[in-house]
């Protein structure tokens, strides 16, 4: 409804009132124009108050009018609701009285369903008028206004009493019985108003308006009440019947109210804020009503007859004195309601912008107050943390824990509680919590409990992860070196102090073969989810006595406790390496077989956790040695051995720095030529006049990184002495080998490209040969380093081909330039069938791919011809020519230029 349809409508209520008023002044017979209709028109009226309070009751629901009132605890179309069912009752009560009225003409001095209509619509008022204006909160708080509006109306009926119904008494004589019917609206009306009229004062400012409407309309109708009781007990209608025009006036301010007050903001809070204007109005309400009543009540007194006016005075000045005293009462319980308030409003404002729950508990563990928040804290609704006990909550583990709580209460003791508990969120998980519990007292309240709570999860959990990380392996989530060697520890003093020390504990040590190359190759990443599977595999082998552990790299480590038997270590360590190579290891598209070395230690009486750890791990260095897939259990020579293999490491590095090592080399023949056309550093090693072959000092070089340096060494040698050849107009070329360390050193590309631009030898010269574990994945650094040499010219062939992991992808990837097959192959060539037919398989290849293939460990007659048969290119061996110094092969060379074979 728009400004101008609501000002016509109002207007239009005010002219018909201004109407039915003037027909108190028009007669009507014996009566008035406003008599004789009776209450026909204000139950008309009323019912429309009704209609319009409930449509605008759906209307404010549906449009969210009341939006602001909602925030201060008001429900506006719920009051619209019941005030308007109120007017309905009037309106049933009107039309009934006006029906019984004119059919049997029944007495004013009788109660009829009619007035229990009417009498019915109070409560509902009542109920409506709360919901604008809310009752004050707790018990305690309602039944003191309650007290106190009784209090008011009490005195309020007295002054009534003494100004206009005790004469009407006086003159019923006989008659006066029936009193009591007539006094039932003025009364009800008046304990209505006493009970709602403070409200006024303390509703919220944005119902204000709204609550000033409908108390304003009650006082009106209680007006109109209170003309009807006197009409009822004089007979003639009092003013030509002024109670229907005041009752009408009433009605239709009460019909108007949702007009009146829509899209109108509530009043502004001025001095004194708060819910409302004064805090104490039930007993400022009450005070002046009693102090009103005793001035009337003493003056009353003073003119009757027959009392002695000291007497009145006397009673009159004590309740004054009473009253003031009363107010002085008010005064301090102001103070205190204010010191009160603000010691409320710290702790709210606390509750508010602490970072922790605060909650007041009831002895039951019922939710008294909560912090804003709080709910929301855990994942909760609001009602499903009011709706239980907080107990219910609690880790059933942690109950007992809460005993101590129950002692506040009976010990009252000063100091809190400090508990850590685990709570349940709402998903379902338990957080962990640390709570300080206090007694909380208020004066007139039950004991109750203050709880402050911080979610202390992340600390826990961080808490755990690091003791986690301190003792775990971040990559297969195994137990790491310093658990294993801590459980070793307890384990073997355990079984020092046990009366049975025949029960054996044994280490295992496991080492991938081949891992490094895949690591190197495929990346760490890829490297770790390998690791992650050969975990798995292996927890799946071992039972509860047996503790698994990464050592670190690729090396596994597990505890043994309570071994009957020596054997069945062995057995356990048998396992574990066919559960390795039992099938392929998945790494990105492609399957990668590995084998493991196994070192097997077992614990005397005088071995401790360091020492047992240490011989498991020489075993499965000696398993190495042997090869890859051994099984090795550890025996006391085996220190010894590395200790051996340690002092070798450090004579090799002196080795280098004194120049102590030599090159040889080997020719590589064109075998349908008999021509020598390259030829193959090998590396030897003066050794005090001895010359030690590269199979008794390269691992050892390889386990130390002393491979790089010697490399270096190496290639620059051959590449200078191989150009002074090319000088002399020999047409030669030159192969070295290559380890994988060599080819992820730092700078190695540039390295090479350094060495063949001091030496002058050309790029296209040199042949740099891998092994095929080098080629496992095409995106590879190794790979990639590989491509990056094959830029700069350089040739790339693959060393003992056949043996290892490279695939037709990977020599078209790398455009590889030679292949040179594995000399196992041709020891058995004429022997055996199916190695022939692999050899020739190998050198078909070669020629289908165009990359040159040659044959190594040519020692036999019937081998070479067998090659040149198959159509194999080149080959070298000792049947060709064993290696030999820089000078044999300038005699070879040099002398013929070629070599008859």
């Amino acid at each position: 409804m728009g400004t101008r349809e609501r000002r016509l409508g109002l207007f239009g209520l005010g002219a018909l009132f201004v109407l039915y008023l003037v027909g108190t002044l028009v007669p009507a017979g014996e009566s008035t124009l406003t008599a004789s209709l009776g209450q026909w028109p204000t139950a008309v009226v009323a019912g429309a108050a009704g209609i319009s309070l409930l449509y605008a009751s759906r209307r404010w629901a549906r449009t969210g009018a009341d939006r602001a009132a909602h925030v201060d605890g008001a429900d506006g179309p719920a009051a619209l609701r019941f005030l308007g069912l109120a007017a309905l009752a009037w309106c049933a009560g009107g039309i009934t009285h006006a029906i019984t009225r004119s059919l049997s003409g029944a007495s004013f001095l009788s109660l009829t369903l009619g007035d229990l209509f009417a009498l019915a619509a109070l409560p509902l008022f009542v109920i409506g008028f709360t919901r604008f204006a809310p009752w004050p909160g707790g018990l305690r708080t309602a039944l003191r206004h309650i007290i106190d509006s009784y209090v008011c109306a009490a005195a309020v009926f007295s002054v009534v009493w003494i100004l206009l119904f005790s004469p009407l008494y006086e003159e019923l004589g006989e008659g006066a019985g029936f009193l009591g019917f007539a006094l039932v609206y003025p009364v009800a009306d008046i304990v209505v108003l006493c009970l709602l009229v403070p409200l006024v004062f303390m509703s919220p400012h944005s119902t204000r308006r709204a609550v000033l409407v409908a108390i304003g309309a009650l006082v009106v109708i209680a007006a109109s009440d209170m003309v009807g009781a006197v009409t009822r007990l004089t007979g003639p209608p009092v003013a030509g019947g002024l109670e229907q025009p005041v009752r009408f006036l009433g009605f239709a301010l009460l019909g108007a109210l949702p007009w009146l007050v829509e899209h109108r903001p509530g009043a502004s809070p001025r001095r004194i804020t708060g819910r409302g204007l004064y805090r104490f109005a039930p007993e400022i309400a009450a005070v002046a009503s009693v102090f009103a009543a005793t001035v009337v009540l003493t003056v009353a007194a003073l003119r009757l007859p027959d009392v002695a006016p000291v007497l009145p005075l006397a009673a009159g000045t004590a309740v004054l004195v009473l009253l003031l005293r009363v107010v002085g009462m008010l005064e301090e319980n102001s103070t205190l309601a204010r010191m009160v308030r603000n010691r409320e409003g710290h702790f709210n404002e606390l509750a508010r912008n602490s970072g922790d729950v605060i909650l007041v508990l009831d002895r039951d563990g019922g939710v008294y107050y909560m912090s804003p928040g709080t709910a929301e804290a855990f994942g909760y609704r609001l009602d499903d943390v009011l709706a239980a006990p907080v107990t219910t909550l609690i880790h059933p583990e942690d109950l007992a824990r809460t005993k101590a709580v129950k002692e506040l209460f009976t010990e009252r003791a000063s100091q809190g509680v400090h508990l850590r508990l685990r709570v349940r969120a709402a998903d379902g998980t338990w957080r962990h919590t640390s709570s300080t519990i206090s007694l909380y007292e208020q004066p007139g309240e039950p004991d109750r409990l203050l709880v402050t709570t911080s979610d202390i999860s992340a600390q826990v959990a961080l808490q755990d992860e690091v003791e986690h990380l301190t003792f775990h392996d971040g990559v297969t989530g195994l137990p790491n070196r310093a658990y294993l060697e801590e459980r070793a520890s307890d384990v073997l003093a355990h079984r020092a102090m046990s009366e049975d020390p025949s029960v054996d504990v044994a280490v295992i040590f496991l080492d991938l073969d081949g891992f490094t190359a895949v690591n190197d190759s495929a990346g760490h990443v890829r490297g770790d989810h390998m690791l992650g599977q050969a975990a798995r595999r292996l927890r799946g082998e071992l039972g509860t006595n047996a503790t698994l552990a990464r050592w670190g790299g690729d090396e596994f480590a597990v505890l043994v406790e309570d071994v009957p038997e020596a054997q069945r270590v062995v057995d356990l360590a048998e396992r574990l390496g066919r559960v390795i190579a039992s099938e392929p290891f998945q790494v990105a598209d492609r399957d990668i077989v590995l084998t493991a070395s196994i070192g097997v230690a077992f614990a005397d009486a005088a071995t401790d956790s360091g020492e047992l750890l240490r011989n498991a791990d020489v075993a499965m260095t000696r398993a190495k040695e042997r090869g890859a897939g051994n099984v090795e259990v550890y025996a006391a020579h085996m220190h010894d051995m590395v200790v051996s293999r340690l002092e070798l490491q450090i004579r090799l590095r002196q080795a280098l720095s004194n120049s102590e090592f030599f090159l040889e080399y080997q020719p590589v023949v064109d075998l349908g030529t008999s021509q020598v056309n390259a030829v193959e550093a090998l590396v030897r090693w003066d050794r005090d006049g001895e010359a030690v072959g590269p199979g008794e000092f390269l691992g050892a070089a390889e386990e130390s990184g002393l491979i790089v340096p010697l490399g270096e060494w190496i290639l620059r040698e051959a590449c200078e002495k191989v150009a002074v050849w090319r000088v002399s107009d020999w047409d030669i070329g030159l192969s070295v080998n290559l380890s994988v360390k060599q080819v992820l050193s730092p700078r190695f590309v540039e390295t090479v490209a350094g060495v063949l631009a001091e030496t002058g030898l050309p790029a296209e010269v040199l042949t740099l040969e891998v092994d095929e574990e080098v080629l496992l994945d095409d995106g590879d650094e190794a790979v990639t380093r590989l491509g990056e040499l094959r830029a700069l010219g350089v040739r790339l062939a693959i060393d003992d081909y056949g043996m290892g992991y490279a695939s037709l992808a990977h020599l078209r990837e790398l455009s590889v330039d030679a292949i040179k097959i594995d000399p196992s192959f041709i020891a058995d060539l004429g022997r055996d069938d199916t190695v022939t037919l692999l050899t020739h398989t190998i050198i078909q290849l070669g020629r289908d791919l165009g990359v040159q293939v040659v044959a190594e460990g040519i020692e036999r007659p019937e081998q070479l011809e067998q090659l040149r048969v198959m159509g194999c290119d080149h080959g070298q061996g000792f049947l060709v020519a064993r290696p030999m110094p820089a000078s044999g092969v300038e005699s070879l060379v040099g002398g013929e230029a070629g070599a008859h074979l």
